[in-house]
């Protein structure tokens, strides 16, 4: 059995996967890591192998745990990928976008495959029909903008991101609501369609936290997969493992 955690901006989403198949996922914020990581290897003891991805410098001591029970890799941007990857600057690409290209590959090696990623920030990658990973954007995500606007005035307020009914506000909440969710929709669909241009038969999966926003208001084809980046982790531990 394989563990894969995934150490992000805001929580740790844990997966635990038999045959490459997912069997156990949930998420938790970082002071609860030792205790998660106990109960893991308690309930699933056949857990023999593990990948640790970290968005930020990982803590070795958050290693040194999980070594205690299995065997762990680290993923870093100098781990063996299953695609070509084509990035100008490999050094400084996030090893949660290899993940996510990672699965991409998996999922449709000989097609063309755009992954959107609607986290912290909204990331677009691109992995061609010739197996090669060429880039993609990067853009503020849904919560930051909420963020930005309320610490770059002094008027706004700080909001949680809600539904909107209209694309038209009619208050300053409803507006500032309407700017994030409908904006980022646009923008989501506006960039799926420059892609369709140059590419074709272009898959797009959606994936992320904050993917639920945009699924259904997406003019666009897209699949939906909340836990496509923890497939991907699976993918690269059997990859540098095997």
């Amino acid at each position: 059995m394989n563990l894969v955690i995934d150490i992000g901006n805001t929580l740790i989403k844990y997966a635990v996967f038999e045959n490459r198949r997912m069997v156990f996922d949930q998420s938790s914020e970082s002071g609860l890591f030792l205790s998660k990581i106990k109960e893991l290897f308690e309930k699933y003891p056949r857990i023999n192998k593990a990948i640790i991805s970290s968005v930020g410098k990982l803590d070795k001591r958050e290693r040194d745990v999980v070594a205690l029970f299995c065997k762990v890799h680290v993923l870093t941007n100098t781990s063996k990928v299953p695609f070509k990857n084509s990035y100008a600057t490999p050094h400084s690409l996030g090893v949660d976008r290899l993940a996510l290209a990672a699965a991409a590959y998996n999922h449709n090696p000989r097609g063309n495959t755009l992954v959107i990623d609607a986290g912290t920030c909204i990331t677009y990658d691109l992995v061609n029909n010739f197996g090669e990973y060429i880039g993609g954007a990067i853009s503020p995500g849904m919560r930051m903008r909420y963020n930005a606007m309320h610490e770059q005035t002094s008027g706004l307020p700080l909001l949680e991101p809600d539904e909107i009914l209209d694309f038209i506000g009619n208050s300053t909440e409803s507006c500032m609501h309407s700017g994030v969710i409908n904006g980022l929709t646009q923008e989501i669909d506006g960039v799926i369609d420059q892609y369709q241009s140059r590419f074709q038969d272009l898959t797009v999966i959606l994936t992320g936290g904050d993917s639920h926003f945009f699924a259904k208001r997406l003019k666009n084809t897209i699949f939906a997969n909340s836990k496509f980046l923890l497939e991907g982790l699976n993918c690269l531990l059997e990859y540098n493992t095997n």
